[in-house]
């Protein structure tokens, strides 16, 4: 099972501000929806509740230590552990994380891959990506977009592989 995790973050790691994301590139949306369609994405509560409902297509597990927290369409577990745990029993290949800073932490000594959309600015915020220390971590693909009409700042998608120990 890979798992992986999916995020935009600008060139000072911001992903977030005041629950939201600091900026509109649709490219990076239509990356996330094509990248994630099928698949469970794990999220904690706040990354949750700043969407507003739960993505279609995807089966939605929302780590929250809120005991009685539900929503309807979602799976809701204590820790990162019951959400991997939970996403695995789905038949796939491979399960996302999406955020937000606090799980992404959680998870990174588990992840194999990250999907990151680098955002070519500095960015004020207040949620941040953790650094991805190049020691252990692979660039393996990379496409640059340039800022146009639709998108305020150029970005690139990136594809991270963590290195055999």
């Amino acid at each position: 099972m890979i798992i992986s995790i999916i995020v935009a973050a600008s060139e000072n790691n911001v992903i977030g501000i005041e629950n939201r994301l600091p900026w509109n590139l649709p490219a990076d949306l239509q990356f996330f929806k094509n990248t994630t369609w099928g698949f469970p994405i794990i999220m904690g509560r706040k990354t949750f509740e700043s969407m507003g409902k739960p993505l279609k297509g995807r089966q939605n597990i929302v780590i929250t230590r809120q005991t009685d927290y539900s929503h309807p369409g979602i799976t809701v577990v204590p820790s990162i552990s019951a959400a991997i745990k939970a996403a695995e029993e789905q038949d796939v290949n491979e399960i996302f994380i999406t955020g937000g800073t606090e799980i992404f932490l959680q998870a990174f000594p588990l992840v194999n891959r990250i999907y990151l959309t680098r955002v070519h600015a500095t960015i004020q915020g207040d949620a941040f990506f953790p650094e991805i220390n190049r020691t252990d971590w692979l660039l393996e693909a990379s496409e640059p977009h340039a800022a146009d009409e639709k998108h305020a700042y150029a970005f690139t998608f990136e594809r991270w592989g963590r290195k055999p120990i």
